[in-house]
Formats: C-alpha cells, sequence, structure tokens
C-alpha cells in the first residue's frame, strides 16, 4: 500500500486530474512553479507537485500573476515571521477579493441588461404574432381555397 507522500504522477495524469494540458504542465514547470523529477525524458510529478499545482490553479482562478503564485508558494516568505511581509499579502488578497467582487456586480449588471432585452425582444415578438381576426381571415381563405380546389 503506497504513502499518499510518495505517490508520484504522469504528465497525462495530472492533466487529465486538473483538465489542463500536458503543455499548460510543461508551461509551469518552465515557470518554475512545478519541479517533476526525470526519469529519463518522462517527467514525474510528486504529491508536493499535485498539491502546488491546485495551488496554481487557484491562484489563477482568482486573479493573481504566475508570478504572485510563484511568491505564494514559497513557504519561507509566506510563513515569514515579518508583520510587513504578511501584511502586504493580506493587502493583496483584499485587493483581489475587492476587484472580484467588483465583477461579479459588473456581471449581475450585465445579466440584468440582457435579461430586459430578452423581454423587450419577447414583447416585440409577441406583438408580431397575428391578430385574432387576420388568423380567422386566414381560415377562411384556407377553407375557400380548399373548396376550389376540390370542385
Amino acid at each position: 500500500m503506497l504513502n499518499n507522500a510518495s505517490k508520484t504522477y504522469s504528465i497525462s495524469e495530472l492533466a487529465e486530474e486538473f483538465s489542463i494540458t500536458a503543455r499548460a504542465l510543461r508551461f509551469y514547470e518552465d515557470k518554475g512553479l512545478l519541479t517533476p523529477s526525470r526519469h529519463g525524458q518522462t517527467r514525474v510529478f510528486s504529491a508536493a507537485d499535485r498539491a502546488r499545482l491546485r495551488l496554481v490553479l487557484r491562484g489563477k482562478r482568482v486573479g493573481f500573476s504566475l508570478d504572485e503564485i510563484r511568491e505564494m508558494l514559497d513557504l519561507e516568505s509566506i510563513t515569514s515571521d515579518s508583520p510587513q511581509h504578511l501584511g502586504l499579502w493580506l493587502k493583496r488578497f483584499r485587493t483581489r477579493i475587492n476587484a472580484l467582487k467588483q465583477q461579479r456586480r459588473d456581471i449581475d449588471d450585465a445579466i440584468e441588461e440582457l435579461e430586459t432585452g430578452c423581454a423587450w425582444m419577447e414583447a416585440r415578438q409577441a406583438d408580431l404574432e397575428p391578430s385574432e381576426e387576420l388568423k380567422s381571415r386566414a381560415r377562411a381563405f384556407e377553407a375557400l381555397s380548399r373548396a376550389r380546389l376540390e370542385h
């Protein structure tokens, strides 16, 4: 039975698990975010690499740059006893939170505008529906035409 810490992953396993491309994994390696070992030409990712990848993707999802993510992954810098350093990261996190909240407000506003547009178009579409009088005339014309063709 393997200990989770000693489990290794191939590039294709991680790519599939995280729904990313092998190219993206190689890019993260080139940027120093992941450090897989090598067996010949084959990259072998550790459980630590997998955990780092999860953090990289989470950081990207919330809008941090790869440079910022690399800094965050540097455990010595993030766990530093320096209150100024932690204060800097707290400020960065708060800034991202505020930006994401603004994006959410912008998205909610855009959805509301689109829903208003849809409602307007649906109302116009309903107005284009023929009146009952016109439908009645069309049915009468259809019946008359059918009668003429049958005789």
